[in-house]
């Protein structure tokens, strides 16, 4: 759907010490659209200093000169929302009004209030978002813009508003008028120019959208700029896949997930296999359990015990071979656990199948890509036996999942029957 006929449509500027901007983006987008459907914003919203917040309220929406109003009324474009509520004013130290971005510690500020700022509006699906980065310093329309690549959707826009000479940076200049308005040049010329001739012409800015490969804890909650970002480069990176089998543990998509020696060894057999270069896997035929896929499986799950482990009751469940079902039952619990922990990064961990009955089964992840080897950089507290008491809540977890499940089914037959 195109943007203009989006129930919520919003413009958000970022500004500094020319709140003339909101009012040249507004007229280019509502008003002189040239060749594009015209995007008359529900809202307006304005992010800026404390400094730049004063001049917008100022200029913008007090009674004289209230330019915003001004605007509204030449053109008759009704229905924008735009008041002090809607001035967003960053945030310095110790959560004060930033007064201006000096310090490698206000960029930062700048960057994290933008990007939480922006994932905020890209939240629901009925909003259209419009960001323009003309005003404000580079390192804010860098950050506005960096923001939207990555939270983004179809709908929204980027843009840069462009006036013609003299009228750029004219501070007596807020839009051309439709009626003769007599302003002046800068000093020294200070010569007389006429508000109604001036050209504001709207410049779209193409950006790439990165929001589809963002974990959903990224997308549903506050986080840091410089977390979205690293979230992305993992995403565009190539993947890399760490295997601490004596810590029990994986690193992948940069983060280290623990993981029941079951699905560990699961894991471990068909990493071992891709890191050989070896053939894709069948799936087991139905009651011809696979002996030799049994004995390597098992191989990766003894290492993974260790000598004093117990593996009994798991030894007589493959006794005959790894059946279609035990093939099939591993493969889904690990990629439920590895979706769990990674989202939409965890698929170039998963085992995938392919083809036809039998399909053939593979882990797709180059060798050069895969690692067996400590985990070196675990969290503080981080073990094997923090690693195995995570894995027994993610199995007791799942095993309440599948009791809630069969309970629900249960009920839904019981009151069929009743029914009937």
């Amino acid at each position: 759907m195109r943007p203009d006929r989006y129930p919520r449509r919003i413009l958000l500027a970022v500004t500094g010490l020319s709140p003339q901007v909101v009012t040249e983006t507004l007229y280019a987008l509502a008003v002189r659209p040239e060749g594009r459907p015209a995007f008359v914003p529900t809202e307006v919203h304005l992010i800026t200093t404390a400094e730049g917040a004063e001049r917008a309220r100022l200029t913008l929406l007090s009674k004289d000169p209230g330019w915003f109003h001004r605007l509204c009324l030449d053109y008759k474009l009704k229905g924008i929302a735009f008041d002090e509520t809607r001035i967003h004013v960053l945030s310095g130290p110790e959560g004060g009004a930033l007064e201006d971005i000096r310090t490698q510690e206000d960029n930062e500020r700048v960057a994290d209030f933008l990007t939480e700022r922006i994932r905020q509006l890209t939240a629901s699906e009925e909003v259209a978002l419009h960001v323009s980065i003309a005003g404000g310093r580079k390192t804010m329309g860098y950050y506005a813009g960096y923001a939207l690549s990555l939270y983004g959707r179809p709908q929204d826009r980027l843009s840069h508003v462009l006036v013609s000479t003299p009228y750029e940076s004219n501070q007596e200049f807020y839009y051309p008028t439709p009626y003769s308005r007599v302003i002046y040049t800068h000093p020294p010329e200070n010569r007389p120019i006429d508000a109604r001739d001036a050209k504001v012409t709207l410049a779209d800015i193409p950006f790439v959208r990165l929001r589809h490969g963002l974990p959903g804890r990224l997308l549903a909650g506050a986080a840091r700029f410089s977390e979205v970002v690293a979230a992305a480069q993992e995403m565009l990176g190539p993947p890399e896949l760490v295997i601490d089998l004596d810590g029990r543990c994986i690193r992948a998509g940069g983060r280290i997930v623990p993981l029941p020696p079951a699905d560990l060894a699961f894991l471990a057999w068909f990493a071992r296999r891709a890191a050989e270069g070896r053939e894709p896997l069948a799936c087991p035929k139905d009651g011809v359990p696979e002996k030799e896929y049994a004995e390597a499986y098992l191989r990766e799950y003894r290492t993974i015990l260790g000598p004093m482990g117990d593996d009994e009751t798991t030894v007589k469940r493959y006794a005959k071979g790894m059946s279609k079902d035990d093939f099939l039952e591993r493969n889904s619990k690990l990629k439920k656990l590895l979706t769990r922990a990674l989202d939409v990064s965890a698929r170039p961990y998963l085992i995938h199948g392919e083809g036809r009955r039998p399909k053939r089964y593979r882990l797709k992840l180059p060798p050069k890509s895969i690692h067996f080897t400590a985990i070196d950089d675990t969290p503080s507290g981080f073990s094997p036996e923090a690693a195995s008491r995570a894995c027994r809540a993610q199995e007791a977890e799942s095993a309440r999942g599948t009791k809630s499940k069969r309970l629900a089914r249960h009920e839904r037959q019981t009151t069929t029957r009743r029914s009937g």
